[in-house]
C-alpha cells in the first residue's frame, strides 16, 4: 500500500483509549498490590509515549521534500531528486509498520488488567489406569496372575502473597489430592520393589477407595533478574516448606521420572537406592514433611543450581514420631541451553544421609550414599537418560544401581506425538545381604548375583488428553538369585489428563 503524503499519522488515540480503560482501576489504587501494578503500567505508558513522539517526528520529516541547497532556487514544478521518492516510500512504510506494532502494544495494555486481577487458583489433574499380568515364572505362588488398578491426582495451585519490598518475591500454595484402588501383580522376591509405580490403596486393600492429601506445601520464589525466553524463569531463589514429594525437587529426570507417561518400574522412575532400596524413608505413599532451599543461576548457554533439603523419615515422615535424624540431601545440577533458552539436558549430582532407615534385620540404622541423574536430548527425536546410585554406609539387599535408556519420538514413522521407550537396569546385591542369606547351601550362595531388568513401552497419543501405552518388562535373577527363572510382565496403561 502506498503511504499517504498528507498529514502525518496521529498516535495519541490509542493512549487516550488506554487512559479511559485504566480509569475504573483508580478506585482500587488503595490496594498496595494494585497500586504497584498501576505504577508499573504508567511507567510503561511513558516509554510508549516517548516512542510515539519520535515516530511522529520521523513521519513529519519524511512527508516534506528534501531541502534545496543553500542559495539555489528550485524551479517551479521541478521534479524531486531521482530515487528520493522510492527511498521515502520505503522509509514511510517502515515507520508505519513500527506504528502498527506500537499500537498493538498499547491496545494490549488497555485490554489486559493488572496481574493482580488475573491471579487465581490453577487446577490440573490426571487419572491413570494400568492392567498387568505376570507369567507363572515370576508369580509369587508360581502361578500367573493379572491385576487392574487406577490412580487419580488433583493438583491445586493458589497465589499466596507477594513480597514486593523484597525483590518482588511471590508465594504459592500447592495442594495435591491422590486417590485410587488396586495393589498390582504379586511377584516372587525381587530387588525391584514394584513393576507398577502407579498402584495406590489403603491398608484395607482394594475393598476400599482411598484418598489422601499427598502434598501440601508453600513455595516462595525470589527473582534475582528478569525471566528468559519462552517465559522461562530467570536467576532466582526458591524456598519450600510443608509435606512434599522429594522426587519433585531432587533426582529429577525428563526421560525417566513420570510413571503415568514413561516407565512403570520404579527402578527407572527414581534412584533405586532411594526408592526401592528404602533410603528415602518416606511414608507409605512416598511423601514426607520437610524444608528445601535452592538457588538457580540461568545463563545464556549454561544454567546451574544448588539445592539442600531436610525431610522427615521413618515415623517422622508419618507424623507419628520425632523429626530428629531426618533425611538430608544436597544436589548440584547443570543444564546446557538451546538457542531459545530451553534446556538441552540436565546433569544432577546429589548425596544423602538418613538416620532413620532399616537394616537387614529390621533395626534402625543410618544410610548414606550418592547418586547421579542425567537426561540429554540428541536432535529432535532422541532423548537419553541414565542414573547411578551407590550406598556408602548402611546395609540393604543391594548397594549399587545403574539404569539407563532412551525415548525416541515417532516423527520418523509419521506419529510425531508418539514415543517408544527402552530402559535397562542392573542392581548389585550387597555383600551384607550375601552374608545374611548364605547358609552354606547352593541356594544360599545363589543370592550373590545381580538382578537385571528391561522395560519397553510404546506411548500412543490419541488426543491432547488421552494416551495409551502397551508395556513389557523382563526381570532376570530376581533378588540376585542366579537360579531364579526370568519373569515376564505384560501391561497396558491408559492416562487421561485434564
Amino acid at each position: 500500500m502506498k503511504p499517504s503524503t498528507g498529514c502525518p499519522v496521529s498516535f495519541s488515540a490509542p493512549l487516550g483509549l488506554l487512559a479511559l480503560a485504566l480509569a475504573p482501576l483508580g478506585a482500587l489504587a488503595g490496594e498496595p498490590a494494585v497500586e504497584q501494578q498501576l505504577k508499573a503500567l504508567l511507567e510503561r505508558l511513558q516509554v510508549l509515549e516517548q516512542r510515539n513522539q519520535e515516530l511522529e517526528r520521523k513521519v513529519q520529516a519524511l512527508s516534506a521534500p528534501p531541502a534545496a541547497a543553500p542559495g539555489a532556487a528550485a524551479a517551479p514544478g521541478a521534479a524531486a531528486e531521482p530515487g528520493w521518492g522510492a527511498a521515502r516510500e520505503e522509509r514511510l512504510q517502515a515507520v508505519e509498520a513500527q506504528q502498527r506494532h506500537l499500537t498493538l502494544q498499547v491496545q494490549g495494555l488497555a485490554q489486559t488488567p493488572p496481574q493482580v486481577e488475573q491471579d487465581g487458583p490453577s487446577v490440573e489433574g490426571s487419572v491413570v489406569s494400568v492392567w498387568q499380568r505376570v507369567d507363572h515364572r515370576g508369580g509369587a505362588d508360581g502361578r500367573s496372575n493379572g491385576r487392574l488398578n487406577y490412580r487419580g491426582d488433583v493438583l491445586v495451585t493458589l497465589p499466596a502473597g507477594d513480597f514486593r519490598d523484597w525483590r518482588a518475591a511471590r508465594g504459592t500454595a500447592v495442594a495435591q489430592l491422590r486417590f485410587g484402588q488396586g495393589g498390582g501383580v504379586a511377584l516372587r522376591p525381587t530387588h525391584t520393589g514394584t513393576v507398577n509405580s502407579t498402584t495406590f490403596e489403603a491398608s484395607a486393600g482394594s475393598d476400599e477407595t482411598y484418598a489422601v492429601v499427598a502434598q501440601a506445601y508453600y513455595q516462595l520464589d525470589i527473582p534475582l533478574d528478569e525471566g528468559r525466553f519462552n517465559d522461562l524463569p530467570g536467576t532466582r531463589v526458591e524456598l519450600n516448606i510443608g509435606k512434599m514429594d522429594l522426587f519433585g525437587l531432587f533426582d529429577q529426570n525428563a526421560v525417566a521420572g513420570d510413571e503415568a507417561g514413561q516407565f512403570l518400574n520404579n527402578v527407572f522412575v527414581h534412584n533405586p537406592l532411594l526408592d526401592s532400596g528404602g533410603d528415602i524413608g518416606a511414608d507409605a505413599f512416598g511423601f514426607a514433611p520437610g524444608v528445601r532451599a535452592a538457588y538457580f543461576n540461568e545463563g545464556e548457554e549454561w544454567g546451574w543450581g544448588v539445592s539442600l533439603g531436610a525431610f522427615g523419615a521413618g515415623e517422622g515422615a508419618r507424623y507419628n514420631g520425632s523429626q530428629g535424624r531426618p533425611l538430608v540431601i544436597a544436589q548440584l545440577e547443570l543444564s546446557p541451553r538451546q538457542i531459545n533458552g530451553e534446556p538441552r539436558g540436565s546433569y544432577r549430582l546429589y548425596a544423602w544421609t538418613n538416620g532413620r532407615t532399616i537394616d537387614l534385620e529390621g533395626f534402625e540404622e543410618r544410610h548414606s550414599g550418592f547418586g547421579l541423574s542425567v537426561d540429554q536430548r540428541l536432535g529432535r527425536e532422541w532423548n537419553l537418560f541414565g542414573r547411578y546410585g551407590q550406598r556408602t554406609s548402611g546395609s540393604g539387599p543391594f548397594d549399587r544401581a545403574l539404569t539407563f535408556g532412551v525415548e525416541h519420538g515417532g516423527r520418523l514413522w509419521g506419529r510425531g506425538h508418539d514415543a517408544v521407550g527402552l530402559a535397562v537396569g542392573l542392581l548389585d546385591t550387597s555383600s551384607e545381604y550375601r552374608r545374611y542369606t548364605a547358609d552354606g547351601s547352593a541356594a544360599g550362595y545363589a543370592a550373590s548375583g545381580r538382578e537385571r531388568l528391561l522395560e519397553l513401552y510404546y506411548r500412543f497419543k490419541l488426543n491432547d488428553r488421552l494416551e495409551l501405552a502397551p508395556d513389557f518388562q523382563l526381570i532376570q535373577r530376581a533378588g540376585g538369585d542366579a537360579g531364579a527363572p526370568s519373569a515376564r510382565v505384560f501391561g497396558l496403561r491408559g492416562t487421561l489428563g485434564f
